[in-house]
């Protein structure tokens, strides 16, 4: 995409207040911003403009969208809970409110598979770590063994998983304290692009991840325990379901990982590596404890 073509586009649905700044992925103009999606991502603008159109007050406002060219305009979002440094207090006002759109939007998910988001479905996910454990991971030979000896136990949680009987669903995959903005007292989520249709819950395995490495928070902090109980009031409870949706989602969260490494290049792949393959050693963590 040219920036004289997508600053057009933009010319002619708002009017910048002053110069567009040219970013890598997005142009920015005054309270607006315009996101040009990776072809890995091309099914978030139209993913972006449906859950916007049914859930106005807790997603970024979608002004415009071109999904043949993966163009996004979006409207001002806000201070991101970044900058208030992460505070577990924002998500025990912002995880109920995501498991609301959850909940309605599992009645989409084949819609939203139909169109192109990723299929991270419980009943899918043994396929997937099998996938997996066939490529050149960036593991050392004895954590590859012990993933390879979990593989049978994991297709059983994940027949566990799916006996309790809660939808799949969208599943955000990067739901973390730079993507939860704050506008006019309301929290809403933007950057929808790792979604998934897979089991809500694991949503909060990056979630909690960053509260732990961003806030801080030890494992055992009884804030962990606050903020599942806030997003299960939603759906009736479930603890248990909730720490076994944990456990599988770890993994889940590895397999969107492995579709954006399979579209990168040998020397960005190189620089993507280190960090898979933290991801994929606190998933394998959570399957030997």
């Amino acid at each position: 995409m040219s920036l004289s073509e997508a600053e057009g586009w933009l010319r002619s649905r708002v009017s910048p207040a002053g110069a567009i700044d040219p970013y890598e992925r997005s142009w920015a103009g005054t309270r607006h911003t315009l996101k040009a999606c990776a072809p890995v991502q091309a099914f978030e603008p139209r993913l972006t403009a449906g859950l916007f159109a049914r859930w106005p007050d807790r997603v970024v406002e979608v002004i415009d969208h071109d999904e043949e060219r993966g163009w996004l305009l979006l409207r001002d979002a806000g201070s991101p809970v970044a900058e208030a440094g992460n505070p577990p207090e924002a998500w025990l006002t912002a995880l109920p409110a995501y498991a609301e759109l959850q909940r309605g939007e599992a009645a989409h998910a084949l819609d939203h598979l139909a169109r192109g988001v990723s299929d991270l479905r419980v009943e899918s996910l043994p396929e997937r770590l099998d996938e997996l454990l066939r490529r050149d991971l960036p593991l050392e030979p004895a954590e590859l063994a012990r993933m390879r000896a979990f593989a049978p136990r994991f297709g059983e949680l994940c027949d566990e998983l799916r006996a309790r009987g809660i939808p799949d669903s969208i599943q955000h995959d990067d739901l973390h304290h730079k993507n939860l903005y704050e506008r006019d007292g309301r929290y809403r989520v933007l950057d929808w692009g790792d979604s998934s249709i897979s089991h809500p819950f694991a949503s909060l395995v990056v979630t909690f991840g960053f509260l732990e490495e961003v806030t801080k928070l030890p494992p055992g902090d009884p804030w962990f325990a606050r903020l599942r109980d806030a997003y299960l009031e939603v759906w009736g409870g479930l603890d248990e379901t909730f720490a076994l949706a944990l456990d599988v989602g770890a993994f889940a969260h590895c397999f969107a990982w492995l579709r954006q490494r399979d579209h990168l290049d040998e020397e960005t792949r190189a620089h993507f590596d280190p960090p898979f393959a933290a991801v994929l050693r606190r998933a394998l963590a959570r399957a030997v404890r």
